[in-house]
């Protein structure tokens, strides 16, 4: 199953569709204005919230939160002790941990779990400008969870970078 998500960085407000390899509408991404920090909904074509995704405020260091109805579903952190700059650690609640690495700013990565690929995040199976591909490659995994981690990382690594500007 592949993805296409449009390569802008996400503001407050910001809503945008994710389509599938033929150009259907699957996701519609919502970002939320007038709420502290970064906060986005996942909704489906019905406009029903899948995923919620939030930036954990009081956090010694970064932290998004996804939920799924009202529920913690995962909290994703950049990697400590890392030698890679774009290494995250997705830890869902049933104590699963998901690996995500690569280069991130420059949507090239993968996210694991025990060194099994579920997804890769990559620009270069696409022509279209400022579009970068979620081909999710099991078919038992969770597509909107991998999508929300890889608008989660991205976010983050955005962030992160312009704080070092």
């Amino acid at each position: 199953m592949r993805f296409l998500v449009r390569d802008r960085l996400l503001g407050i407000g910001d809503d945008y569709w994710i389509e599938d390899q033929h150009g259907n509408k699957v996701f519609l991404v919502d970002g939320k204005a007038m709420r502290l920090g970064d906060t986005f909904e996942l909704k489906d074509t019905d406009g029903r919230v899948l995923i919620d995704i939030h930036q954990k405020m009081f956090a010694l260091r970064d932290t998004m939160v996804i939920e799924r109805d009202g529920e913690p579903l995962a909290r994703i952190r950049r990697k400590r002790l890392s030698l890679l700059r774009n290494h995250y650690r997705v830890s869902l609640v049933d104590g699963t941990e998901l690996d995500v690495s690569g280069k991130i700013l420059d949507r090239e990565f993968a996210v694991e779990y025990d060194d099994e690929l579920l997804a890769v995040i990559s620009r270069r199976w696409l022509h279209v400008r400022e579009t970068y591909g979620v081909d999710v490659v099991r078919d038992d995994a969770d597509p909107a969870l991998l999508i929300a981690v890889a608008v989660c990382v991205i976010q983050m690594a955005e962030k992160e970078r312009e704080s070092d500007d």
